[in-house]
């Protein structure tokens, strides 16, 4: 298993960059891992809404739908992310800052399924560099 925590600071109000990032088709605007992201549903976000997020990950596109399993606005977020070969668990959590901004924890967890969990540590090198490229453009997004 491959784990990625980072926390970004905004200058935004929480209830804004809660409903910006609990909107996960907006993966695509902030991290250069994603390739496409879209709603698979109508509705406010919510327990049980789904996304499509293809991923470019070692030279392929992963398509993964991830599926909100936990929800409490404007608090924290869970999604689970899921496809043939990993299931990938994301935890967002929002807590206001002194400044009347926000401060974002988030914590990524990537599994390989079956025989590929053979690949577990490489997967931790390559999963810290696409963290990286990821909260930096997370933060670019927030600013």
């Amino acid at each position: 298993m491959a784990r990625y925590v980072a926390t970004v600071e905004s200058p935004r109000p929480q209830a804004d960059v809660f409903a910006y990032l609990s909107d996960f088709s907006t993966t695509q605007e902030w991290d250069p891992g994603v390739a496409e992201a879209a709603r698979l549903d109508d509705g406010p976000v919510a327990v049980g809404s789904r996304f499509n997020v293809v991923a470019e990950f070692m030279g392929r596109k992963t398509p993964l739908v991830y599926v909100v399993v936990a929800y409490d606005a404007p608090h924290s977020i869970t999604l689970r992310g899921d496809n043939a070969t990993v299931i990938s668990l994301d935890t967002i959590a929002f807590e206001p800052t002194a400044a009347g901004g926000t401060r974002v924890s988030y914590d990524a967890d990537l599994k390989l399924k079956g025989p590929l969990a053979i690949g577990d540590p490489l997967l931790k090198l390559v999963f810290n560099r696409i963290g990286d490229r990821a909260v930096a453009g997370l933060r670019d997004a927030l600013a």
